[in-house]
């Protein structure tokens, strides 16, 4: 159970590690961004080098810390997130997740590429996952480009990208979009339980999206 700063209290996955399922048992569901999740003191990283010196040496501090938790490369839940990039989602905290429970699959927009449904195919195939949610959120970037970004990074480098920008202006359309190509891709074993949500950044809540 997840409860938001706001002590509003939704349920979305029990992440038990004695049950071998999971399930999704609410439309609405609180979730919280990074900025409402306790971090560090401020003084936890030294000042000074580049950043990521700075992460080299927060992880010096986690490794001294760490122990072996022994587990699988099983997720525990049985489930694979695909979620966009964006810095203000916070996935396991959010959807009240923990270390090993499952696969998080994230790009820009969380849109399904060639390469999400390589990732669950293997996710799937490889190691038993048998659930798919798709997170995307408002204020995305994806809205604001076009196709046209890959013409512009042609004329820059002389090189056309092979991939596509999978740009939108509907973000609800576009979850309806990935949830397909989910459904419809002959790799994946496990197409039932495919659900699609939209987070949005200023109230931290998921808004389930009809796939109809």
């Amino acid at each position: 159970m997840w409860v938001t700063s706001q002590q509003d209290t939704m349920t979305f996955f029990v992440p038990s590690h004695s049950r071998t399922t999971s399930y999704v048992t609410s439309t609405v569901i609180a979730m919280t961004t990074s900025a409402s999740v306790p971090t560090e003191p401020e003084d936890a990283i030294t000042t000074g080098g580049s950043v990521t010196d700075r992460l080299v040496e927060a992880n010096q501090r986690y490794a001294g810390a760490f122990t072996d938790p022994g587990m699988d490369a099983r997720p525990v839940l049985h489930v694979a997130v695909v979620a966009c990039m964006d810095a203000r989602l916070d996935l396991h905290a959010a959807l009240g997740l923990e270390l090993g429970d499952c696969h998080t699959i994230r790009n820009a927009g969380g849109v399904v590429t060639d390469d999400v449904i390589r990732s669950l195919t293997i996710s799937q195939r490889a190691l038993g996952t048998r659930s798919v949610v798709l997170i995307h959120h408002t204020g995305c970037g994806l809205e604001s480009l076009t196709e046209d970004f890959r013409h512009d990074l042609e004329m820059e480098v002389g090189q056309r990208p092979a991939w596509a920008v999978e740009a939108f202006r509907d973000v609800e359309q576009d979850v309806r979009q990935s949830m397909q190509r989910v459904r419809t891709s002959p790799f994946l074993l496990h197409a039932d339980d495919v659900r699609g949500f939209v987070f949005d950044v200023t109230t931290g809540l998921l808004r389930e999206i009809d796939p109809a």
